[in-house]
């Protein structure tokens, strides 16, 4: 499967946004994130039904999630801070400077469910999986660093209303390994649709932070695709090797 997706060959119809629904700014960021956002990925809700599922244990699949989160998300300078470092909008700005400080909680979050679940568990190709996700983390990082008005500060808003699906998948986690969900301290959703109206200004301000958000979430799609196929190698290689032992022991 390819999971990292290449800017340079994005259609313009990524900027399209939502032509039956809302036709506003903060209306077109919704409808990507209601239709492509973590939140509707079915990986993450499968990690949170294995959470909630007293009757399995689901320790591996969110140790790989926490895992790759942390790979993607947990590094400093991320999405939040090179955007803050790349804005000159004032209101922009005090936004960003919120977002950095609680995206900073978000991190050592991240960290200690990482820490907590336990080490990532074996699956093929293991290698390839960090390197796929390390090319995802980059080109983020570039998209965050866009010198285009309105890219980077689309991707850091969406980021911070896309994290309310993963930091659900979060909570499910650490409440199933005995620990208290710490609070999220991220601007509220209002203030990031305040960010998008006052910066989408012109036609082309929109179209870039439009640009921005729907990167943002087919790089958090793909790191769900990945995770998704990861559990499927892990459940063959484990059918594959029952398999074995049932057929050693009937010619036993």
């Amino acid at each position: 499967m390819h999971y990292q997706h290449n800017f340079e060959t994005a259609s313009r119809n990524a900027y399209d946004g939502d032509a039956h629904g809302d036709s506003t700014i903060t209306g077109k960021i919704a409808a990507l994130i209601n239709s492509e956002g973590s939140a509707v990925h079915h990986h993450v809700r499968l990690l949170i039904s294995l959470a909630a599922d007293r009757t399995v244990q689901p320790n591996a699949p969110l140790a790989d999630a926490a895992h790759y989160l942390c790979l993607m998300h947990g590094h400093f300078p991320g999405i939040m801070d090179h955007a803050a470092n790349h804005c000159a909008d004032n209101v922009a700005r005090r936004w960003l400077i919120e977002a950095c400080e609680g995206f900073a909680r978000e991190r050592a979050y991240i960290a200690r469910l990482s820490v907590e679940l336990g080490p990532v568990p074996s699956t093929r190709g293991h290698a390839g999986s960090d390197s796929i996700v390390l090319q995802l983390r980059h080109a983020l990082d570039m998209l965050a660093q866009s010198d285009r008005h309105g890219c980077a500060i689309g991707a850091a808003v969406t980021l911070a209303l896309d994290w309310r699906g993963v930091r659900r998948l979060m909570d499910h986690a650490a409440i199933r390994i005995g620990l208290d969900p710490i609070k999220c301290i991220l601007p509220d959703d209002e203030d990031s649709r305040k960010v998008l109206r006052g910066i989408a200004g012109d036609e082309a301000s929109e179209r870039a932070i439009i640009f921005g958000a729907r990167q943002l979430l087919r790089q958090h799609h793909s790191l769900w695709d990945l995770l998704d196929d990861r559990a499927l190698a892990r459940s063959a290689e484990t059918a594959r090797l029952s398999g074995k032992i049932s057929g050693g022991s009937h010619s036993a």
